[in-house]
């Protein structure tokens, strides 16, 4: 490139400009071209479900048909007879019932394969979207669990997981945990924030990222999860900031700590959130109670959304727990964790401290 050329910066902004818009637009294409392929998959299990294709051409028609669209589509992938059982199932798994009358008028219509009659809000939009192998993994997890299988077509689509984030929370009862909080949040927040701030609750919360002795203090626990906050942040869920651990808030010549408060970007609010080793008591209500005040009072601006706080106790029982916080004025939800990841007594207690170590260092 001249050089003269090379350092004119309208030249320069422009070959940027270009660079950029060719990177989108090869996004957009790889985007077009999976829906696409979606589709197809999608109208190939409809041909077979409608045509009853299996008991009309015997036991080896899989096979039989993947040789044969092998012979008429040479080179193209995804043919195999194990993928073709998917699109069946597929189709079987997101397609509404349809009244015999209207299954040839739905096979004339040009645009059918882009336009499916699907089950529940879900669009041929949103569910052409993910790559297949997304599918395949939410075919084997979900069996054929519709509305848990269009759950987690829509966190991935919100989440933008890719195959190996989607494993993970389809082993870890994601859809069995999400929402499940005891929580007064129905009528200690307007609508639509209660559902949102439900929405984003689990029950019980999954710990097995951490790795930690069996008769672990609080601190202990509060470490290793900030020892793994990636891995934290990710189990709380999509949308949360972590602000602080410990965070402090001087009041009246003293100051008040606030063990971990993180920020949530889609409700636009702070959330406190308390974690006890403990079974949760009508105690902790207050104190939970005292902080989302404080960050009301001293910490939220006009622009934010009432402040939500969460204890993430080791039981809890649900009828206590439903009684506490029907007390509290202040939107608060209560859940348990999950920690499965344990080592023995003896392991920690054959490690130095920090203290040890930097005495020896000395």
């Amino acid at each position: 490139m001249n050089q003269l050329i090379k350092m004119d910066e309208e030249y320069r902004k422009w070959i940027e400009d270009i660079g950029k818009r060719y990177k989108q637009r090869q996004i957009k294409a790889s985007v077009s071209v999976n829906q696409e392929m979606i589709g197809f998959y999608w109208s190939i299990g409809r041909d077979i479900v409608e045509k009853s294709a299996e008991s009309k051409w015997g036991s080896g028609f899989f096979v039989n048909l993947s040789k044969d669209m092998r012979t008429i589509l040479p080179g193209v992938q995804g043919l195999s007879s194990s993928n073709l059982r998917y699109m069946k199932k597929f189709y079987e798994l997101y397609s509404d019932p349809i009244l015999p009358q209207f299954v040839e008028e739905l096979k004339s219509k040009e645009d059918s394969i882009n336009v499916p009659q699907l089950v529940g809000d879900l669009s041929d939009k949103e569910l052409f979207s993910i790559p297949w192998g997304h599918h395949r993994a939410i075919i084997d997890k979900c069996k054929l669990d519709r509305e848990k299988s269009i759950f987690f077509v829509k966190k991935t689509i919100l989440n933008n997981w890719s195959r190996a984030v989607l494993l993970n929370f389809l082993d870890t009862d994601l859809y069995e945990r999400q929402g499940k909080a005891i929580s007064n949040f129905e009528y200690a927040l307007p609508k639509p924030q209660s559902d949102l701030a439900q929405e984003i609750t689990k029950d019980p919360y999954n710990f097995d990222f951490v790795a930690i002795r069996e008769d672990y203090s609080e601190k202990e626990l509060k470490d290793a999860l900030m020892d793994n906050i990636t891995k934290f942040l990710m189990e709380l869920g999509k949308g949360f900031a972590f602000v602080g651990r410990e965070y402090t808030i001087p009041i009246e010549g003293t100051e008040e700590k606030i063990d971990l408060l993180f920020y949530h970007l889609y409700l636009h609010c702070y959330v406190v959130v308390e974690v006890k080793i403990v079974a949760f008591t009508s105690r902790d209500i207050g104190q939970i109670g005292t902080y989302v005040n404080i960050v009301d009072d001293l910490v939220k601006t006009d622009f934010d959304a009432k402040t939500i706080g969460l204890i993430i106790c080791k039981s809890k029982n649900n009828i206590l727990a439903k009684y506490a916080v029907n007390s509290s004025k202040e939107p608060i939800g209560i859940s348990e964790y999950k920690l499965s990841n344990l080592l023995p007594v003896e392991y920690r207690a054959s490690m130095p401290t920090i203290e040890e170590i930097e005495n020896e260092l000395r």
